[in-house]
């Protein structure tokens, strides 16, 4: 039976044929030629001859044929183009050679080979072969005779294997596309393409089993989902997205590289024909291998809560250790002798508010009865609990008293500050300022994050409609889908922030309760000794660290150019907050307030978004931004010199007078010493970091201006934190173990976080094409990233640097406040 089949479908193929040509022969085109696949055909054509072929072939049970067809002709006439008109059983292609493509500014650019491949025919459930044919018609309207050749040949590699690499060629005029059926066993694929060089430009575009197939540039972006490409591409691919479980793989060759990053040479101008890309082909080769497996999510979401939710079992320890080794000690009650510091001291003597003019840091002041103000002791304090919201407290704080104001000029211009000199206000109204910042913060957060959430969906939405993956700027080698998310694993990765930033809350909120049982029982530890406890800013560090991760998640949703800023803004926050609580330690009484500080912040912010819109070329941008960072340290530094005390009004001499006299008493008078050595170190160095970050923005100018920006925070948030480390110990201060292991553990977390961070996996900075060439394969798990696993140390870090500030100063807990030097 298998014997015979074969001449009667040859038979009827033959005859098949007979009948077409009887139908076509009436036709003015004449009768069709039989054409045989892989035969050149050349011939000519006017407007009063046209050439038809037919050709036919058999096509067995389930399998699904391709044909592709060349054409040619030596015709450069764009007034009487060759059009080529191909007719299958369902459907019609048709173009014209010169075939004439059109780039940017409505350039043109003429090509005289063309080859298509034929949008293949779907399978049918016959049990026997079927019998196709295919009219191919070569048509003009020229006056004269125009030549032409054709070549229709059947593709017998038309269908892409899984783990297997293909090689081929493409090129504007001649792009090609594949068929893929997903394995059984298979859900996820990642569709992988290379190539050896970057230009030509290519897009790669995945598409339903749908004719027609939209293979050329000015239509590739109708269909399916699609990326440009230079060297390398990447699309994930679920078998849920196509009913069918099969999809085309289309390879375009764009006429021009703009797109890509390239530049249109020079030589071309004016809206000209031109072909001097006409050999822009591009080898290429494509693989598809399986993505990860269901399994391989679930491991990853235990992995991210589990590794952060063990900072809750060690400090759940921590607290249990310190809970049972304060239970043992000794209780030494009140008006007993204790040693603290470098000397014995009495609880019963009040602190005083100045020490000796002349006394140096670690001096004992044992007189009651010192020359300045004393503070309150502890029965003629209010009551410790007694945190009301009352004006009439407000009202009663001495700040706004006339004498009082010409008494802090003169403390806090002395050469030797103590604790007790800037932490005169009263608690509770110094606390209530200090508590602003975490309620204007939660604000803020609220503000900021409704919006960017919104606004990131919407792109998000935008992605999964248009196909265009042009958008986001994802590692393609390692982005994860999950429900209409692109690249579920970026977004987990941030877990940490939010809850570390959670786990910092419950750790604040631990001590507060502690100090405040600890102010309702007099405890004369807590009222007159060691740094005054204010965790205002501690609460809002907390909530940064938590608005951090949910900003990231939300940049990474669809990380762009436009949304960057959603990335770093509470980054500079965290920064600003660390530095003003690294100063407020020890200057409680004069620290900024809210308003003016998250003002501050606003100014950066929106700095940051100028830069990234103007940055890029403007050099009067960077002209205006290096002049007011210079003055707005210099404004800083005056301010830090002087404890704030410097001011401008009709009581002073005016800013210029006021600069002169001190560049004369500090300059020329005392040049081998100023009056306030250690601040001015700190500023010197400090100015000289800024003043280079200033010069090294004007000369460069870095793209990426936001990262600039975060840069001069960072680097100037570790120079403080690094003199207050050295004046802690020049001082005869101690590193307790708990703030000496975060302090290593912050350095070494940083570290190794830094160096994923500059392993660069994308650049919105670079056309997505150029971003592309980045992108790397997951490293761990084999779901997340590089950028990942930044996410996750930066995390780490940032939760060990707040515990640094939250510790570092636990060793002055039993030293009293006019024994603990300011600096």
């Amino acid at each position: 039976m298998a014997g015979g089949a074969a001449p009667v479908s040859g038979a009827l193929l033959c005859a098949l044929l007979w009948v077409v040509a009887e139908a076509v022969g009436a036709g003015p085109g004449g009768s069709p030629a039989p054409g045989a696949f892989g035969r050149v055909y050349r011939g000519a054509v006017n407007i009063s001859a046209e050439r038809v072929y037919a050709f036919a072939y058999s096509r067995e049970p389930g399998q699904v044929d391709a044909v592709r067809v060349y054409v040619n002709s030596s015709s450069e006439n764009l007034q009487y183009p060759v059009l080529f008109v191909v007719r299958q059983q369902k459907g019609v292609l048709s173009w014209q050679v010169p075939l004439i493509f059109r780039g940017l500014y409505q350039r043109t650019y003429n090509y005289q080979e063309v080859s298509r491949t034929l949008c293949p025919s779907e399978p049918t459930p016959e049990t026997g072969p079927s019998d196709q044919i295919i009219f191919v018609d070569v048509a003009s309207m020229a006056p004269f005779n125009i030549t032409y050749e054709l070549l229709v040949t059947r593709l017998e590699n038309f269908q892409l294997e899984t783990n297997k690499a293909f090689n081929f060629t493409a090129s504007p005029s001649q792009p090609q596309y594949f068929l893929y059926k997903f394995p059984q066993d298979v859900d996820s694929v990642i569709i992988k393409v290379v190539s050896d060089v970057v230009y030509p430009c290519s897009v790669v575009s995945v598409q339903d089993i749908v004719c027609p197939v939209y293979d050329l540039d000015h239509n590739v972006e109708f269909n399916g989902v699609y990326q440009s490409m230079t060297k390398q591409a990447a699309i994930t691919v679920q078998r849920k997205d196509f009913p069918g479980e099969q999809f085309f793989v289309v390879f375009v060759i764009k006429p021009e590289d703009y797109a890509c990053g390239g530049s249109v040479p020079s030589s071309i101008h004016g809206n000209v024909n031109r072909t001097w890309n006409l050999q822009r082909t591009k080898n290429l080769q494509v693989t598809i291998v399986p993505s990860i497996k269901k399994s391989v999510y679930i491991q990853a979401m235990f992995f991210s809560f589990l590794s952060f939710l063990s900072f809750y079992l060690g400090s759940v320890v921590v607290a249990f250790v310190h809970y049972i080794s304060t239970d043992m000690k000794l209780t030494i009650p009140y008006g007993s002798v204790s040693i603290a510091g470098s000397g014995i001291m009495t609880s019963s003597h009040p602190i005083t508010a100045s020490t000796p003019e002349g006394s140096s840091y670690g001096a004992i002041d044992e007189s009651s009865s010192s020359g300045g103000r004393q503070l309150s002791s502890p029965e003629h304090r209010p009551p410790a609990g007694s945190d009301t919201d009352s004006s009439v407290e407000e009202e009663s704080d001495f700040d706004t008293m006339p004498e009082i104001e010409s008494d802090k000029n003169v403390i806090r211009t002395k050469v030797f500050l103590y604790l007790s000199d800037l932490s005169r206000k009263d608690r509770r109204i110094v606390s209530k300022k200090y508590k602003i910042y975490f309620w204007n913060i939660i604000t803020i957060a609220v503000f900021y994050a409704l919006p960017v959430i919104q606004l990131v969906i919407t792109y998000q939405t935008v992605v999964n409609v248009t196909g265009n993956q042009d958008i986001c700027y994802y590692n393609f080698l390692c982005a994860h889908p999950l429900g209409v998310l692109s690249a579920f694993n970026n977004i987990l990765s941030n877990v940490g922030h939010m809850l570390l930033g959670f786990l910092f809350l419950l750790i604040v909120l631990r001590r507060d309760i502690l100090h405040r049982r600890a102010m309702e029982m007099k405890d004369i530890y807590t009222l007159d000794y060691g740094i005054p406890k204010h965790f205002g800013l501690f609460y809002a560090m907390g909530i940064a660290l938590m608005m951090e991760g949910v900003l990231s998640a939300c940049y990474h949703v669809c990380p762009n150019y436009s949304n960057f800023q959603f990335d770093t803004s509470f980054m500079y926050m965290i920064a600003g907050l660390c530095m003003l609580k690294l100063y407020q330690t020890r200057h409680p009484d004069i620290n900024a307030s809210a308003y003016s500080a998250y003002a501050s912040f606003a100014v950066v912010i929106c700095l940051a978004v100028l830069g990234v819109v103007f940055g890029k070329n403007d050099m009067w941008f960077w002209v205006i931004f290096s002049m007011i960072h210079v003055l707005a340290s210099l404004a800083l530094s005056t301010q830090i010199y002087y404890m704030g005390r410097f001011k401008i009004g009709k009581y002073y001499l005016g800013l210029f007078r006021r600069v002169a006299m001190v560049l004369y008493t500090d300059c020329i008078q005392q040049c081998s010493r100023p009056m306030y050595m250690d601040r001015m170190v700190l500023l010197i160095v400090g100015n000289l970091v800024n003043w280079s970050f200033a010069i090294f923005g004007l000369v460069y100018r870095p793209r990426d201006f936001a990262s600039y920006i975060l840069g001069i925070f960072i680097c100037n948030l570790l120079l403080y934190l690094a003199f207050y480390i050295i004046m802690k110990l020049r001082s005869s201060e101690k590193l307790l173990p708990i703030p000496l292991f975060c302090i290593v553990a912050t350095a070494v977390v940083w570290a190794a976080a830094l160096y994923f961070f500059f392993q660069t996996l994308s650049s919105w900075e670079e056309t997505p094409a150029e971003s592309r060439e980045k992108n790397r394969p997951c490293i761990l798990l084999g779901f997340f990233d590089d950028h990942d696993v930044w996410h996750f140390l930066s995390a780490a870090a940032l939760f060990f640097s707040f515990l640094v500030l939250l510790t570092l100063d636990d060793d002055l807990d039993v030293v009293r406040r006019d024994k603990i030097p300011v600096f």
